[in-house]
Order: C-alpha cells, then structure tokens, then sequence
C-alpha cells in the first residue's frame, strides 16, 4: 500500500478536548484512524469508544501503548500529565501530538524533543493559529515587508470564558497543575509571536488572579482556592528591538475578543475576531498604507478551508493532523514541532519567573536551550 493510502492508527489520550476536537478531526482525515482511547475513568472511556466506534478502550496508557494497531498517540489531557504520558508514548515508539501548554517547564519539553529524535519519531505541537486562513494571509503580508519597520504589536485576547464565579474549580484553577489564562491561550500567543516576528530577547509581566474560589460540585458545592492566573500583561522586546505589548483574560465580560495589530513605517495591519464562544470563526484581515484607512483585505480560496465545521476549532485541527501525517511519511517532525513547543514553554517559564520577581528577564538563544542538556547529558 502507497503512504498515500497508508492509515495511520491513532490513540486519543483525553476526552475534553480530545473528544470534541481530536476524535473528530482524526475520524474526518482520509489518513488517521482512531484505532483506541484512554480515559482515566474505564466506564467513560468504554462510553466514548462506543459511541465513536472505536475498537479499544482502556484506563491504563501502557494497554494501548501495547497495541500494535496504534502507531502515533495525541495527547490532550491537562498539562501536569503531559510528560509521563510523552515520554511513555515515544519510550514505546510512536509518533506523538502534544496539546498546548506542552508540559509544566520548557525542560520537560526539551525532553521530549530530544528523545523523539534519539528514537527517529515524530513530535508535532498543536498550534493551531498557524493554519488559520486570516493567519496565513497575515504572514505573508508581513514576509512581503508590507508594514515596513515594524513600531509596535500590540495583542488583546480578552474573553468572558472563565468570568463568572460560578464556573466550577477544577485543575484549571491551580497553577501546579498547568491552569490558567497564561497556558491556555497565552501559550498560542508565544508561538504565533514568534512565527510572524521572530525571537524575544526579553519580557516583563504581571500575573493576577481576580476570582480567588470557585465551587467545586465534587465536594457539594464548596469553594476552593485558586491561585491560578485568569489575566497576564506582558511587555515584549523583540530581537530586533521591536516593542510587542500582549493583554491576555479570560474574565472579561464582553472582552473585545482576540486582536492583533501591527504598526509600521509604511503600513499597519489589523486581525482580529471580536466572537467570544468560538476562538477560530470570525478572523478578519485590515490593512491600510500609511495615512490611509483600514480596509478588509479578502482571503484568497487558496487560503480557505476546504470545509468548515460548526465548531471553529476543527478545520485548523485536521490540517495540523495533515502535517503531521506528513512529517510521518517523510520521517521528519516538521513546523510546528516540539521545537516550538519548547520555545512557548520557555516563554511562559520566563512569564512565571518575571511576575515572581517583578523584573525583566532576558530569553536565551532557542538552539542553545536546546542543545544545553546535549551539553550536561554528556
């Protein structure tokens, strides 16, 4: 059979968004095929394999790494548990695609990243703007120089998804478990920054919690303690000296949305989608030469998604699942990889470090973070 025919057998590892996003969009791509899915909980994972006629289902990852119909594994559980499930994953060989915020440091992801090269497997990370129709036309106004000497970037993402109180505690709520407004969506804006801009040579933030408990239904209703972040500023310096300003909160009632501007000597251009319940539908492209006004730009077909789904999120999944059924056929973890999932962690490692310490931090060279543990292994 041809790679171009091959299936790819596919285990899910998480049913939030696992089951909302991931094992639909595998179901939908001519090259995946769910084969098993994890739940920590039997009977529900025994439910959604099921419902989703999926041939296993188990509560314990080392069965379904045994399988031999799995041969590449995603993993969207919460944050804390991505490392050991990582690194069993590429321990029994197979391919991997790890859900943002990658791990709980950008060490735990560096290792990933270097074990998937010692074994020859692919590791791809899922930051999904980047295949976002508005987003890749963005980028290639931006590639062709059409701001000029960029002045300033300036992103809002202010949303409304965790701003009532009653929304109920769970892992989000505490920092040393991965929550938080920083890993969440904090942790695409490090990627997409990095993608159209280039490196951070350094940053300054300020983390805050406004709603400090919230009811947990597991234990009657009672209130818990949150400690983590739901609202982030952070001030960016580019490596080419460029000020990037970056307002991030999930409890801002009717938040602007998600936008990002950006100011140059010739031009200025404006992405953004003020919908508040879907974070993919909705992108517009405004760009306007120097002392003009903004006009929508329009999206070429070549751009669009080949089909749309009532759930914005999916279209770019699949074609995040297309990279990385192409990085298997060629053997190679190709962009976004763990590469990049590395340098987003170390962004939001650098965000803690700064807000700790309510000072500058300066960001080190990505290749010498990355080979640094080649050095100590050694």
């Amino acid at each position: 059979m041809s790679t171009e025919q091959r299936k790819i057998g596919v285990a899910v590892v998480g049913t939030g968004f696992g089951k909302a996003i991931h094992i639909p969009g595998f179901q939908h791509h001519p090259r995946t095929e769910v084969v098993a899915v994890y739940n920590r909980d039997l009977g529900k994972a025994k439910a959604i394999a099921d419902s989703h006629n999926i041939p296993y289902a188990y509560n314990q990852l080392e069965k379904i790494l045994a399988l031999p119909e799995v041969e590449a594994v995603s993993i969207s559980t919460p944050p804390f548990l991505h490392y050991e499930m990582g690194k069993m994953a590429l321990e029994a060989g197979k391919h991997l695609l790890l859900e943002k915020p990658m791990n709980m440091s950008a060490q735990e992801t560096r290792e990933l990243y270097h074990l998937a090269a010692k074994k020859g497997l692919v590791a791809t990370a899922d930051f999904e703007f980047r295949f976002v129709p508005a987003w890749q036309l963005l980028a290639e106004y931006l590639q062709q120089g059409y701001v000029g000497q960029t002045r300033l970037i300036k992103i809002d993402w202010l949303v409304a998804s965790r701003a009532n109180p009653e929304r109920p505690w769970n892992w989000y709520s505490r920092k040393d478990m991965g929550g938080g407004a920083l890993g969440a969506i904090g942790s695409h804006a490090f990627d997409y920054i990095n993608w159209l801009f280039g490196s951070v040579q350094r940053l300054c933030a300020n983390l805050t919690c406004a709603i400090k408990e919230r009811p947990d239904p597991n234990a009657g209703g009672e209130l818990k303690p949150v400690d983590a972040d739901d609202t982030c500023l952070i001030i960016l310096e580019l490596a080419d000296g460029t000020p990037c300003q970056l307002s991030i909160s999930s409890v801002t009632y009717q938040g602007r949305g998600h936008w990002l501007e950006v100011y140059g000597d010739r031009a200025t251009l404006v992405l953004g989608s003020d919908n508040l319940k879907d974070y993919i539908h909705g992108f517009r492209l405004m760009a306007a030469p120097a002392g003009k006004s903004l006009a929508e730009v329009e999206i070429p077909k070549r751009l669009a998604f080949p089909q749309v789904f009532t759930d914005g999120r999916l279209a770019p999944f699949i074609r995040v699942v297309d990279r990385w059924v192409e990085s298997i056929d060629a053997g190679e973890s190709l962009v976004p990889s763990l590469r990049e999932g590395v340098y987003s962690q170390l962004l939001m490692d650098l965000t803690h470090q700064s807000n700790e310490h309510r000072c500058w931090v300066n960001v080190p060279d990505l290749d010498a973070f990355l080979s640094d543990v080649e050095t100590r292994e050694n």
